[in-house]
């Protein structure tokens, strides 16, 4: 028989000593070596399954679910469910069709992982993030079957479709996420200097304008009881409503807009110019008409909106205003974004003063910089 080649090493120069290792052959594997074309997953799974028994080869070799994926990208965009709430059109009726076999696909291919990594342990099928995402992910679509009908709120439950698209966890995705996750306590000292810059303003906003944002214009105390005033609204409101609000400033502050600044009350198109008649005249026994007209014009009922005090409502809903910290930090968060920020800005000066613009221009330049900053430091 042939025997395999020896190597020998001399160690020290003076003793002698010769060390014999046999030389094995890199091309030369065992038996058990050959039946792993995966190394790095784990050999058995479920007691007894190897790596080339079937099923499981099959399952290791499954790569459509990109493909998958995409038409789900798709079809979740294509989902209008405002226009057909009850899903009884054609087209809602085959996107329907579309995700039930999505999500079938989906979870077919769960129990094929599961078949072909085993279920529990370090290398199997739940051993991974990304795996247990994709099991919450079809859990929570069998729930959402599994209640339909039950008058059970599914909405819920039904945002769980958006994370879908995670699925698609090619190693590319993998190293971006991690990296991301990475750099998150990089950035820790620079988001505590910057909760704290904004932690500054909203101190200043809070301090400058707190419940100015409610002030309007009211009727005054002898216009309020008018026999003729029945159908005027308590303060001035301009067409839009609360949604272009008329922010007056008070007497003791220096905002752009008084309570003299009202435009005048209109009828037709045409601009009223009148006073209230007296109580008791001739024009109380007319017949009843919105402002009190009559042969020589019409009552101009906005100019008696002379009072400046504050009222119930802030503008937007009462979204947008400075009277403590955590409004303070929404409005800063608005004004940081460039989303509406003008409007916010406009409300301030109206109020209180026109160089309240500073503070806003100084708000944004400081975000700019630590936006740039972040973006330098770890882009």
């Amino acid at each position: 028989t042939d025997q395999e080649p020896e190597l020998e090493v001399e160690v020290g120069p003076t003793l002698g000593v010769r060390i014999t290792a046999p030389i094995r052959d890199p091309d030369c594997t065992s038996e058990e070596e050959e039946q792993q074309p995966y190394p790095a997953l784990a050999p058995v799974v479920f007691f007894c399954i190897k790596q080339t028994t079937r099923p499981r080869s099959w399952c290791l070799r499954m790569h459509v679910s990109m493909l998958v994926i995409l038409l789900n990208c798709v079809t979740l965009g294509m989902f209008q469910p405002c226009e057909d709430v009850s899903c009884q059109s054609e087209w809602c009726l085959i996107l329907q069709v579309l995700d039930d076999c999505i999500f079938a696909f989906f979870a077919v291919e769960m129990v094929i992982k599961m078949v072909a990594l085993g279920i529990f342990g370090s290398k199997c099928y739940l051993g991974d993030t990304w795996n247990r995402l994709d099991f919450f992910i079809v859990m929570a679509g069998m729930m959402e079957y599994s209640l339909d009908g039950h008058n059970a709120s599914l909405s819920a439950i039904r945002t769980v479709r958006v994370l879908r698209p995670l699925r698609g966890h090619q190693q590319s995705m993998r190293i971006l996420v991690t990296l991301l996750l990475d750099t998150l306590p990089m950035l820790g000292n620079v988001l505590l200097l910057c909760f704290f810059v904004f932690f500054i303003f909203g101190i200043v906003g809070v301090q400058l304008w707190a419940g100015l944002l409610r002030n309007r214009c009211f009727l005054g105390e002898d216009v309020r009881t008018h026999p003729l005033n029945a159908d005027l609204h308590p303060y001035y409101m301009s067409e839009e409503g609360e949604d272009s609000p008329f922010i007056c400033s008070a007497p003791r502050e220096n905002g752009m807009l008084r309570c003299h600044d009202v435009p005048a009350y209109s009828e037709g198109g045409a601009e009223c110019s009148l006073a209230a008649p007296p109580r008791g005249s001739a024009l109380i026994g007319s017949p009843p008409v919105v402002g009190g007209a009559s042969v020589n014009g019409c009552v101009n009922w906005n100019q008696y909106y002379n009072v400046c005090r504050p009222g119930d409502i802030n503008p937007h809903k009462g979204a947008v205003n400075f009277d403590n910290i955590a409004y303070a930090w929404i409005a800063i968060f608005q004004v940081i974004t460039l989303e509406g920020w003008v409007d916010i800005m406009y409300y301030v000066m109206d109020a209180h003063s026109f160089y309240n613009f500073i503070y806003f221009i100084l708000l944004i330049i400081v975000s700019i910089t630590f936006f740039a900053a972040i973006l330098v430091e770890h882009g």
